[in-house]
């Protein structure tokens, strides 16, 4: 038994699944998916604890291999045998156990500002206690506070640059999310709760993209790392942008990933 996600599907031709960010939904992506439906067809979720899906029945249901096998499972529902995969963050760390766990189902795989997780076990363990934490402060504080302090967190400083209405329209997306719906996915697949890839890289099939904004130094360096363990890989560094380069340079973004989908057809 898995979690039952919401989808939506948009556009015709190869099929692409699209995997947002936590506290995101299945509109995070709009700049880069609409883009993309012109040519494909896009498939968009919303996580376990976000958007339409919200709660979900089961505890377990929100972990992070839990949510790995819901995903496949929706595309076994759907009736796609292979797809390309695109995953921003939280996302892209689902993408890469996707393509580890069901090689078979991926071509290949885009992923923007994305890790392996965190291999040391003493600093995992100490990002456990702090995403646990953070799960039960969200409970006590509400989702009002919660969206305040995760949008301030310097990883996304850069987003500054975007304009009042986006910033407005990113906070406003963040409230709909279920505050006990964002908790649980915290606790059940934060990237201290999930086992580290970075072992189980070279068992992904296919070419792989890494996207990262020139401003993101951790997730650069995250990139180079990745890039080393992969098989097939190629980075891209997206300028003037941060963490979310598909909003703060939603232009270069789209440029790269058309490229190297069309580099995919020949």
């Amino acid at each position: 038994m898995t979690a039952n996600l919401h989808m939506e599907i948009a556009g015709t031709g190869p099929a692409i699944l699209a995997i947002h960010g936590f506290t995101g939904d299945s509109e995070t992506l709009t700049p880069i998916t609409k883009h993309l439906a012109k040519n494909r067809t896009v498939i968009t979720v919303d996580l376990p604890g976000h958007g339409k899906t919200g709660l979900v029945e089961k505890s377990s249901y929100y972990q992070f291999d839990a949510t790995v096998d819901s995903l496949n499972n929706l595309l076994e529902r759907l009736g796609y045998n292979q797809v390309d995969i695109l995953g921003y963050s939280f996302g892209g760390r689902l993408a890469l156990a996707l393509a580890i766990h069901y090689p078979t189902r991926i071509k290949s795989s885009i992923l923007i500002s994305t890790s392996a997780g965190i291999e040391n076990k003493v600093l995992r363990s100490a990002r456990q206690r702090t995403d646990n934490h953070l799960a039960q402060e969200l409970i006590e504080k509400g989702i009002e506070w919660f969206v305040d302090y995760w949008m301030e967190l310097p990883l996304f400083s850069s987003q500054k640059r975007l304009s009042i209405d986006m910033q407005k329209a990113a906070y406003e997306q963040r409230l709909r999310n279920d505050p006990r719906g964002l908790a649980n996915s915290l606790i059940g697949a934060g990237v201290g709760n999930q086992n580290p890839l970075w072992k189980q890289l070279e068992k992904i099939p296919g070419r792989v993209l890494l996207i990262v904004g020139e401003e993101d130094n951790k997730f650069r360096s995250l990139a180079i790392r990745l890039a080393s363990g992969l098989k097939d890989a190629e980075i891209s560094l997206i300028p003037e942008a941060g963490h979310t380069c598909f909003l703060e340079n939603p232009l270069a973004t789209i440029n790269v990933i058309d490229d190297f989908l069309d580099q995919g057809i020949k």
